[in-house]
């Protein structure tokens, strides 16, 4: 059993499964419809509290932008383009298996002394299959995501994961930690170019935004 199914599975023990949608934040398209055959899944993985921050993943999005753009860096936001716009998800949102370069951008803050926005360099990620579903893990760096990627609709998955930190070597079982559980969408915004959004983080930031894109 690999490291991630591990973690889900110790800590929950839950069927990994197909999921339905979420109830969106804001009125939807018929691409954000729940597809037909959607049956629990992430929904039944999650905790009450990841299921609250991916409902409310447009309003954390917002509040972040504005936040960052009233400490003066509404420049580095517009030159990022479709990476921090909300709305950019395209269809097909799914994650091939292989190895990627990595990168999070922190957008807004929880509190004074932290910045607005800070853009980290690119780290290693990898996305794997797990017994019917992905992982998702950031190999290198001291703040490592590692989890498992759920289909939801046309246009997102949903991550569910935890946070390694420093020079641990074993992810913390899922849900035991509020602190370091880790819920967001898996999106695609280009040609071989994706991104995470976790909204409300535990730490530092209002919003986390990874973008992965292949290595190589």
């Amino acid at each position: 059993m690999g490291r991630t199914i591990w973690v889900f599975a110790v800590a929950l023990g839950v069927t990994l499964s197909a999921c339905r949608t979420m109830v969106p934040a804001m009125p939807s398209s018929s691409a954000d419809a729940p597809l037909p055959e959607a049956t629990g899944g992430w929904r039944a993985t999650a905790t009450d509290a990841d299921k609250q921050r991916i409902r409310g993943w447009y309003s954390s999005w917002q509040a972040a932008l504005a936040d960052a753009r009233a400490k003066g860096f509404g420049a580095e936001i517009d030159r990022e383009g479709a990476l921090l716009q909300p709305m950019a998800a395209l269809p097909n949102p799914h994650l091939p298996a292989g190895e990627y370069r990595c990168r999070t951008i922190k957008v807004g803050a929880q509190g004074r002394g932290v910045l607005g926005y800070i853009a980290y360099s690119w780290f290693r990620c990898r996305v794997a299959p797990e017994q019917g579903l992905s992982s998702l893990t950031k190999l290198s760096g001291s703040q490592r995501p590692v989890g498992l990627i759920f289909p939801d609709n046309l246009k997102r998955q949903v991550f569910l994961g935890t946070l390694e930190l420093g020079d641990e070597k074993m992810a913390i079982n899922y849900g035991s930690d509020r602190m370091r559980d880790m819920a967001g969408l898996v999106e695609r915004i280009g040609d071989n170019r994706w991104r995470v959004v976790l909204p409300a983080p535990a730490y530092e930031s209002l919003l986390d935004v990874i973008e992965l894109v292949p290595a190589g």
